[in-house]
């Protein structure tokens, strides 16, 4: 672990949880929207890529029974090569670990970014579990397979050289998704993803994730349970797949770094994919209206 950055540290060092104070101050002001369930994946600690002030804001104004993390919360692969770890990104770990001594159960389930985790999938490191897959069971009964997904990746099981190929253009196309968002944030105008918007509109790209979605189904099916939770192909997604007769439910909580969303379950079983940059867009929008036409105060 010595050559692992002080933030993944924090996940099994927590003798001065207590001491630490993170660089953007946690809001405690208003209501939290309150979950069963929260299902995260694909952050990208260690890379610029990550978009730490969504998440961070995510992580503000949200809680749960239950918090999944289903994979590539660290970048392992781009900090073998350079180390990058702001002060934001220790707020997220601090955030995750103050969820876990308030009774929050975490689970961390690895990926193929942060397989280096992997070797001490069954430990507990300051109340977060880390496991190589697991099984929820919602509310309303249904049983889900929780999975990083990297296992139904082609290019990752036959050419993992490609992979890392594969890994550094899409680096640099953060870099241009970087500064887009920047630059629309200095305009005044709401987040937005070029590579998010790209992945769509190229024929492979669809074709590879409509295919992986189906293959992870139907390993769903094959396992007996309802559905299926996963990450890893940066898109998030709800898709129901026939096997054998029966329905299976895929779902797929995206990602931190395009289109930053999570995956939860309602108190009833409901489950819902969260755009969270829609959702703070709307927020601003009925906080700005409030703040135009305040509500007289009574006599």
């Amino acid at each position: 672990m010595t050559d692992l950055p002080s933030g993944f540290e924090a996940f099994h060092n927590v003798a001065n949880f207590p001491s630490i104070k993170p660089a953007v101050p946690e809001v405690t002001k208003g209501e939290r929207r309150r979950f069963r369930t929260i299902w995260i994946s694909d952050v990208h600690l260690g890379t610029k890529g990550c978009n730490h002030e969504l998440l961070i804001d995510f992580l503000d104004h949200t809680d749960s029974d239950t918090m999944y993390l289903v994979g590539d919360i660290i970048d392992g692969w781009r900090l073998k090569k350079k180390l990058y770890w702001p002060a934001e990104h220790n707020d997220i770990v601090w955030r995750i670990l103050k969820r876990a001594k308030r009774g929050t159960r975490i689970v961390y389930i690895p990926g193929n970014h942060d397989e280096m985790v992997r070797p001490f999938c069954g430990m507990n490191f300051g109340g977060v579990e880390i496991r190589r897959a697991a099984f929820h069971d919602t509310a309303d009964g249904r049983r889900l397979m929780v999975l990083h997904g990297d296992e139904f990746d082609a290019v990752m099981l036959a050419h993992r050289w490609l992979a890392f190929v594969g890994d550094a253009a899409y680096h640099v196309m953060m870099k241009l998704n970087g500064w887009v968002a920047n630059v629309r944030k200095r305009l005044g105008l709401p987040y937005w993803s070029i590579s998010k918007a790209a992945k769509h509109k190229v024929k492979n790209a669809v074709e590879f994730i409509g295919k992986y979605e189906e293959v992870v189904a139907r390993a769903a099916g094959e396992r007996g349970v309802d559905g299926v939770v996963c990450g890893h192909i940066h898109t998030a997604e709800s898709r129901v797949f026939m096997h054998d007769g029966s329905p299976v439910e895929y779902w797929n909580d995206g990602d931190w770094v395009e289109g930053c969303n999570a995956l939860v379950e309602y108190h009833n079983g409901r489950m819902e994919i969260l755009d969270w940059a829609e959702e703070v867009a709307r927020r601003d929008i009925a906080e700005r209206a409030a703040e135009a036409h305040p509500e007289p105060e009574a006599a």
